[in-house]
């Protein structure tokens, strides 16, 4: 996900401090190889997405974190290149996956392979519905644009990664979306014309995955609870730009990527 979210950053100082944030901190942190188990396994880890992957305005983003869970619960030591990049929608991350050499040759080489993408292609249309811009007699064009635009992408990545590893025993995780905005979006009253485009894709992750045999980490009701309605910044996962995880929301995320243990390698 990018600064923009659900909706734009509602000070200018933050900004700010994000545009810094990408200036001076490395896209790759998190990379490096975790664990020094003499005999043991070196597993190479693939994380791809946008700025959740990036670790975004936290000091240990969920990749590292997970990292460190594989290397504790497998004693396999873990070589991690962090592809993660912010700002990124879909449609970035399928064309990476398609004609990066750097992306392309790290997936088919790597035994661990985790993806977040989706929050980004939310965003602008999220903007544009609270601009009243969205376009069509309900304002809600872009909402269902984007819905349509993302659907097969998404399908796409998982078949290029799938097809990247050519059948090789893999780890392969991935995570549906949270939702930052409950508090505000409850609040101006457009909580439950915007959510149900959230949860469709959400759902479409979820299919999708289930179809090619790949976890999906409950990132979605970690953050908001069953049913949607649970405010992350009122439960302290969210950063101070109340859109990016802060450091115990990356550590929700890792943790339910954890929970979904490590076959078919382990």
């Amino acid at each position: 996900m990018s600064a923009k979210g659900f909706l734009v950053f509602k000070s200018k100082y933050w900004i700010w401090a994000f545009v810094l944030f990408l200036l001076f901190v490395p896209i790759g942190c998190g990379s490096g190889t975790t664990g020094n188990n003499p005999g043991a396994p070196t597993w190479q880890y693939a994380p791809l997405g946008d700025s959740l992957a990036a670790g975004a305005l936290a000091q240990e983003g969920y990749v590292p974190r997970y990292a460190t869970y594989v290397n504790t619960d497998t004693g396999s030591n873990v070589t991690t290149l962090n592809l993660g990049v912010p700002g990124w929608h879909s449609g970035d991350l399928l064309n990476a996956l398609q004609n990066d050499p750097v992306f392309r040759n790290q997936v088919s080489g790597s035994e661990i392979v985790t993806w977040d993408i989706g929050g980004n292609d939310l965003a602008n249309a999220h903007d544009n519905f609270t601009q009243g811009t969205c376009g069509g007699p309900d304002n809600q064009d872009c909402l269902r644009s984007a819905v349509s635009t993302f659907e097969p992408n998404w399908d796409a990545i998982v078949t290029e990664v799938l097809k990247l590893r050519a059948g090789r025993q893999t780890i392969l995780r991935t995570m549906d979306i949270y939702n930052p905005y409950v508090a505000s979006d409850m609040k101006s009253g457009i909580f439950t014309t915007i959510e149900p485009y959230l949860d469709e894709v959400n759902n479409h992750i979820r299919d999708n995955a289930q179809a090619n045999a790949i976890p999906v980490a409950a990132v979605h009701q970690a953050f908001n609870g069953a049913d949607g309605t649970q405010d992350p910044i009122a439960a302290g996962l969210i950063a101070a730009d109340n859109f990016h995880p802060n450091d115990t929301g990356h550590k929700v995320i890792a943790d339910q990527l954890r929970v979904l243990a490590y076959a078919p390698l382990h």
